[in-house]
């Protein structure tokens, strides 16, 4: 029987129709398991999985249920058998009736020693109970409306479908609270059998040939009840579906539809059964939306009628029963391995990744690492080698076995500088030659790309000795590469070699040089090669020096740039805008450079310095007709008429030798301006623009010869008149603020006179140091007290003369501070 069978199995799957054995694009919902003999056989087709169960001898299975908890199932079969057994434990019951059972439903709580209760369907619908003395007692609960072909239980509602319709009884009432009529008479009750099934305790499924219905069990107002049920019945949902229905389950929000499928063959085109399928659908108000589909191999599917299917599920672990007459296959609901399964199948790698690691508490039968693996071998068959590098640190992390062997295997492939910049520089640290052998690679190709890896890579990764020698042999065919002379001297740099790495930066003018000095303290090594850094950059180079000072001398560095007189006036000029001091032995020096080099800032270096030779300064500005300069000496050496006349006769200027004057402010140097300008028109106009704040103007235009023309003379004489009363003005405007402020003071300085003063036996008396007041109060006393609050007895004082009447304070008088009168005099 056992070869008959897997036979008819092998030709079941060779007559699958090729579209069928297609893969689907879309991830199945669920998985589908076989049950065979108690050994779970997958069997992969479809991208579906399935398994069967037999007993020994077989028989025709009707249905199977199972209670609420889903820890219990009830099987009945065609010889009458009924068992109830534990799904997870070793309880088990059954019993034979004289009569085939169809139809088998377990209390939702079977479990309980109260509540061993189940129904069967058939002419009548019976229920058992287990009497005290573990006796099964049936009472019918409904009969005369045909056969029962389905029933199902949930809390305390028994529903169950004959050939009229669908009823739902409260067993706690003992009373039926509704009836659902079919709808589709024209389909034979018996050939196409309603599917029930309890959404929760209060929502009833009904499937029935293509229409579905979701109906909600309510609870009836008081005011309503009279003799009618305390409860009734809503249809909320009803649709139509493409296919007959051979069973319903809840999921979630969502439908588990078991369909009876038929199709027409192209080549004979006669109707024949095909596989049946189960799809998840989402409900809506009129309609569905299909989710998923699948096609379901079971034996026999050829033969079989949209009554032999039937649907049971267990709802704690989402497990559904797909019920045929010759097979048994459960599906369950998929998890994140089964997921992680069919993203690796359709080759989607990263997808796949992601859910591992989003998933990693819940996976079982995958690991992260081989996932990633995975990945990084399908990116390198694709040739995505920078993508497959990229990936690498993600998924290798701190292996440092696995970065090494990835490192081969790019080698391999002829792929090291795709890896390059992925490779770890820390934690892990990877063998030396394998970072050499990836700078070997970039040597031989790409110079630039040494250069990068070199100066981003830390030199103790690598045998730095090694890489020195590779870069010298390759610089032995091509000895001005600069790109190879700067790696080289970074090499040189990592390897503490800085006289050699100083050579070539200085050859190369490199801007680095300056930061390796400062860095490596380098100044010793420079002695001698400080023009090199200044015809490189003179102010990095003159900010370095000025800087270390004592590492480098002033007078070293002037030595050394004796040759570059040039170089040597940048040097001393920002050493002098430092400090005027430091450099004072060479500021005779510094007058040539200025004068050769820089003469704008001559004049600044000749007013700020006070250890620059005058006489030396006047011969090289005298030689060199430098006038502004000149002027200035002669006017610091004391020679202010002669440097006036250099301004008037040299530079004709008349604006700057009234400024010159004004500096000066002597007398005889405006005479001598007033003469010279006297005759020449222009310089008048400036004079009588500009004297008026310093000499009077009378003084000049009483020289002034008549018939002479003066440019803008009226302007000149109406600006002369303007500032003559604007110094009246400033004038009467001073005198009004002294008078006010004249007057303040002195009503200020009244009222403290008039306040008066503190006499008590602490205060004594200025000539005779003794108390003021007597100790007796009843003697009688007589007591000065001047403005200055010195105080005196009358009798310690000279008497008044003729000649000086007032009396006032000694102390005063003698410190010249002019006599005081006394303010206050106490007698008694």
């Amino acid at each position: 029987m056992a070869e008959a069978e897997e036979q008819e199995t092998g030709s079941l799957e060779e007559s699958t129709d090729e579209s069928e054995e297609e893969e689907s694009e879309e991830e199945p919902k669920l998985k589908y398991e076989r049950l065979s003999n108690g050994v779970t056989e997958i069997l992969q087709k479809d991208a579906a999985s399935c398994m069967t169960v037999h007993d020994k001898s077989p028989v025709k299975i009707n249905q199977i249920s199972l209670d609420e908890s889903g820890e219990h199932m009830g099987v009945c079969s065609e010889d009458g058998k009924v068992q109830v057994f534990g799904l997870y434990s070793g309880e088990e019951f059954h019993e034979t009736f004289d009569c085939p059972i169809k139809i088998i439903a377990v209390h939702p709580y079977f479990l309980r020693s109260s509540c061993k209760q189940f129904v069967t369907g058939g002419k009548k619908l019976l229920l058992f109970e287990r009497s005290w003395m573990s006796r099964w007692k049936s009472s019918v609960l409904h009969e005369g409306e045909g056969h029962i072909r389905s029933v199902k239980w949930r809390g305390h509602l028994i529903a169950w479908a004959n050939n009229m319709g669908v009823k739902i009884f409260d067993i706690t009432s003992r009373q039926r609270i509704t009836n659902v009529p079919r709808d589709d008479i024209s389909l034979r009750p018996d050939m196409y059998p309603c599917s029930l099934c309890w959404k929760d305790s209060v929502t009833l499924i009904i499937g029935w040939g293509a229409s579905v219905k979701i109906c909600s069990v309510k609870e009836r107002h008081a005011s309503e009840m009279r003799d009618l049920p305390s409860r009734y019945v809503e249809i909320v949902s009803q649709f139509e579906t493409e296919f007959y229905i051979s069973g319903l389950a809840p999921l979630c929000d969502q439908l588990v539809v078991l369909s009876y499928v038929k199709e027409v063959s192209e080549k004979t085109e006669r109707e024949y059964c095909a596989r049946p399928r189960l799809d998840i659908i989402q409900p809506l108000s009129e309609t569905c939306e299909e989710i998923s589909s699948d096609a379901l191999t079971v034996r026999g599917f050829q033969e079989n009628e949209c009554r032999d299917y039937h649907l049971e599920y267990s709802e704690g672990d989402s497990l559904f029963y797909i019920v045929s007459p010759r097979d048994v296959v459960v599906a369950k609901e998929r998890d994140q391995d089964d997921h992680i399964d069919w993203l690796l199948e359709k080759k989607k790698y990263e997808e796949a990744l992601m859910a591992a690691e989003i998933s990693q508490k819940n996976i079982k039968r995958h690991k992260i690492l081989d996932i990633g693996l995975a990945y990084i071998n399908h990116l390198v068959e694709k040739g995505e080698y920078d993508i497959a590098a990229r990936k690498c640190q993600k998924i290798l992390g701190k292996n440092a076995a696995l970065w090494e062997y990835e490192v081969y295997k790019f080698k391999e492939i002829g792929q090291l500088k795709a890896i390059s910049p992925y490779l770890p520089r820390g934690d892990p640290v990877l063998k030396p030659l394998i970072y050499e052998m990836i700078l070997h690679e970039f040597l031989e190709s790409d110079y630039e790309g040494f250069a990068t890896l070199v100066r981003e890579w830390p030199g103790d990764l690598y045998n730095n000795s090694v890489i020195v020698q590779a870069v010298r042999d390759h610089l032995k065919k091509d000895s001005q590469n600069r790109t190879l002379l700067q790696t080289l001297a970074e090499l040189y740099t990592y390897d503490k070699n800085y006289g050699n790495a100083l050579e070539i930066y200085l050859t190369l003018r490199h801007k680095d040089v300056f930061q390796l000095i400062h860095k490596h303290n380098l100044f010793s090594s420079i002695k001698d090669k400080i023009v090199l850094l200044m015809d490189f950059d003179s102010e990095k180079a003159v900010d370095m020096l000025l800087d270390n000072e004592d590492k480098i001398s002033i007078k070293k560095v002037v030595e050394e740039l004796e040759d570059r007189p040039e170089l040597q006036h940048v040097y001393l000029h920002k050493l002098f805008k430092r400090d005027h001091h430091k450099g004072q032995r060479y500021h005779e020096k510094q007058i040539s450079l200025y004068a050769e080099y820089d003469r704008p800032n001559l004049l600044p270096f000749l007013r700020d310095s006070t250890h620059c030779p005058l006489e030396k300064a006047l011969e090289i500005c005298q030689q060199r007709n430098f006038v502004e300069e000149t002027v200035y000496l002669l006017s610091r050496m004391g020679n202010s008429r002669s440097a006036l006349k250099m301004i008037m006769k040299e530079l004709h200027d008349v604006d700057k030798a009234i400024e010159f004057a004004k500096e000066q402010d002597d007398g005889e140097l405006w005479e001598d301006l007033i003469l010279y300008s006297i005759d020449k028109p222009p310089f008048i106009t400036g004079l009588l623009n500009n004297i008026g704040t310093h000499v009077d103007p009378i003084l000049l235009i009483h020289r002034i010869k008549e018939g002479m023309e003066i440019p803008n003379l009226r302007d000149s004489l109406v600006k002369i008149l303007q500032d003559y009363n604007l110094q009246i003005l400033l004038r009467e405007g001073c005198k009004k603020i002294l008078v006010a402020d004249s007057l303040s003071l002195l009503k200020k300085m009244h009222r403290t006179q008039m306040k008066g003063v503190l006499v008590d036996e602490e205060n004594i008396c200025e000539s005779c140091l003794s108390p003021i007041l007597p100790s007796d109060a009843a003697k009688p006393f007589s007591v000065l007290v001047f403005h200055c609050r010195h105080m005196f007895h009358k009798e310690c004082l000279p008497m008044p003369s003729l000649s000086s009447p007032a009396q006032s304070c000694s102390i005063c008088c003698a410190k010249h501070r002019g006599p005081v009168s006394a303010i206050l005099e106490m007698k008694k």
